[in-house]
Formats: structure tokens, sequence, C-alpha cells
């Protein structure tokens, strides 16, 4: 197994080049379906039943792919996104590119490079006779970057029918996989209050930006280090001219929490923030929740991990697990109750910028393990 994929290294570079240079931001709904092309012709070729789907009312494009030699749940579901975060023309001014052992280009970590280690894995197990003893699943899909709107429901009905799920995210520097991601949300907090001159007749005015600051200042006491909970305010905007008591202003905040039992918590506080206002005659509007619940490891998700980390061993990669604050699809499939392990693309950093990178001898290295667990678990499927 390692020997083949080892040989096929430089297919994996020439797959990566193709990819990296197909723009395919959010918004570019046209080069995620070329992404999506790609990857449907390269499933179809080993034999899985693929398809490409275009989801909710954007019709965002949205891969599935399944081999299933039985009508169990699927053994594993392979999970990742085709989106980046970069605008369409950042291709051409940055192309896929290679100094040394890194590879650049606009999304080749967040996450392009994961989604060629799933290809490259389901092409080592057919090679290797293995994929017929498995039934597995694959979602790729458009929007992930912009929350999963269209796709969320997709992947967790696709989650509650298989027994785990790996999410191809960058695993981080130094083989760390992820196990427990914070779920989160975003508010906006808008006032409104009266227009006045601010040196004729001030005392006429409702003062929106005075009003929202003390909002604000409650805002900042839901921080709650203990509990790994954070609110902050990083967007705020009032008022239209120095001389005019403004009339309205707004903030956005963003949410993070590490444990469900927040989220009641934090929704009550929004909910009831507009019965408090401070100044008599202000009105504040709230919009906005906790739409991404915390990814929380189980006993299952632990066992996942302790057959992961074992083989790994056995190759040589020395890993570790982590928390982290960022969230991901792996959110919502640990919220349909499925064991989930995320951090098992290729191992890269600095997502969402232009100095994004992969190491490449890492791509081996990642298909190799997640091939030999696929191995593990055709053979003895005690582990969940």
């Amino acid at each position: 197994m390692k020997q083949y994929i080892e040989v096929r290294h430089e297919n994996f570079l020439i797959d990566f080049e193709t990819i990296i240079n197909i723009d395919s931001s959010s918004d570019n709904k046209s080069g995620i379906e070329k992404v999506a092309r790609f990857f449907e012709k390269r499933f179809t070729g080993i034999g899985l039943d693929t398809e490409v789907l275009f989801l909710g009312d954007k019709k965002v494009p949205c891969l599935y792919a399944e081999h299933r030699p039985s009508k169990k749940p699927f053994d594993i579901m392979f999970l990742g996104h085709m989106d980046t975060v970069f605008p369409t023309g950042e291709v051409e001014k940055r192309p896929f590119s290679i100094k040394g052992n890194r590879a650049f280009g606009p999304g080749v970590c967040d996450m392009k490079g994961g989604l060629l280690v799933v290809l490259h894995v389901l092409e080592t197990l057919k090679h290797e006779g293995i994929l017929d003893s498995l039934s597995v699943c694959v979602a790729f899909n458009g929007d992930e970057e912009t929350g999963s709107k269209a796709s969320r429901d997709w992947i967790m009905s696709t989650a509650k029918k298989s027994l785990r799920t790996f999410v191809f995210e960058p695993c981080r520097p130094g083989y760390r996989f992820v196990l427990q991601r914070k779920g989160g949300g975003w508010f906006q907090v808008m006032v409104k209050g009266q227009e006045a001159h601010a040196g004729a007749d001030p005392e006429k005015g409702i003062n929106a930006v005075v009003e929202l600051a003390h909002q604000i200042v409650k805002i900042n006491q839901l921080n709650q280090n203990e509990m790994q909970t954070s609110a902050h305010v990083t967007v705020i905007t009032g008022g239209d001219k120095v001389n005019i008591i403004p009339n309205k202003a707004q903030a956005s905040v963003d949410v993070r929490i590490l444990k469900l039992d927040e989220k009641e918590r934090i929704e009550t506080f929004f909910k009831t923030l507009p019965e408090h206002p401070h100044l008599k005659g202000s009105e504040i509007i709230v919009q906005g929740h906790i739409d991404r619940p915390p990814m929380e490891p189980g006993d299952a998700t632990q066992k996942l991990w302790d057959l992961i980390q074992s083989t790994g061993g056995k190759i040589g990669l020395p890993m570790e697990a982590i928390s982290t604050g960022g969230c991901s699809d792996g959110n919502y499939t640990s919220a349909a109750g499925t064991p989930t392990i995320d951090g098992m693309g290729i191992v890269g950093a600095n997502s969402h910028r232009a100095d994004e990178y992969v190491e490449l001898d890492s791509f081996d290295n990642m298909v190799l393990l997640v091939a030999q667990v696929c191995k593990t678990i055709s053979e003895k499927d005690e582990f969940i």
C-alpha cells in the first residue's frame, strides 16, 4: 500500500495544480461546479455512484458519492468543502506554486488538499481490493465558508446514516488532529434613536451610539473564561455626521461556546436585551442565534481516535489531539450523533491568508494513515 501511494505522488501534484487553479469562492458557482465535476469523474472511475447536486434556493453545487455493497449504515462518511474564501481572480494573481516542501495557492490548505486526500485514499483502497469490503459515502459541499446554510441539513442527514465521520479540514503542523471544536453564531444588535442638532438642541435627541455603548458593556459580561465562552463585539457603526446626534447604531457580535449548555444562556441574553434600554425612548433590535453546535467528543469518538492514533504510531507519525475555537461542518456531524474526527486533511497552516501553505511530504503520510484505518475498519468493526 505504501509503495503504491508513493509511486503516485506525482499524480497527486498534477491533481493539486488542477483544482487549485480553479477559482471557487463561495459565490462562484461555476467554479465550484468545475471542482465537483473533477471529482465526479474520478470517483465514478473507481466504481462509486456519484452525483453533483444543486442545493437550496441559490443552487449551491455539492458532490455526493457512495459505495454501498450492503444496506447497513455507511462505515465511513468522508466530508469536505470545495469553496474557498478567496475572490474570483485570485488564481490569476497567485496560481499554484511549489517552494521546497511547501505548496501555495488559493485553498491549498483550506481545504482542497484535504479533498485530494479523500480521492487518493479511495483510489488506494480500490487498488488494494479493500473498497469492496467497505460501505462509504463522500459529501463535498460548496458553501462551508459562508455557513453551510444550503447544505447543513443534507450533511446532518448523511451523517445520521453513517457510523463515523472523517472531516478533511487541514491537519495542524506536527500532525495535530481536531477532536473538539467550539460552536458559535453571530448576532446583530441594532439601536434606533432620535436625530437632533448636536449643538443647538441635543436634548431633543436620543443618542443611538451611547445606547449601543451601554449594551456593549453588557455583552462583554457574557465572556466566561472557565466555560471557554467568548462574546466579542467585532464591528460597530453609528452616526452620519459629526454635528448630528445619531439616530442609528449597530454592532456585530461573534459568540463561541465549548459546551452546548451555554447556548440557552447566550440566546436568552440576546432575546431579552431589547427589554432593557439605557436611554428612554431608544429601541433595540437583535437578530441572530447560535447556528453551529459545539463538536463535543464522546466515548465513541475517543475510541475512534485511539484507533487512528495507534495506526499512526505504527507508521511513525507523532500525533496529537487538540481542541480549537474555529468551527467546521464537523460540528454538524457531531451534533447528529456521529463520532467525528476532524483535521484529517493534508498538514498545513495560515488558512484564509495569502501565505496559506501545505507540507507536501505530509500528503503520502495522511493517505497511508487514513487508508490503513479504513482497512482495519473493513476487517474488524469493534471500535464503535
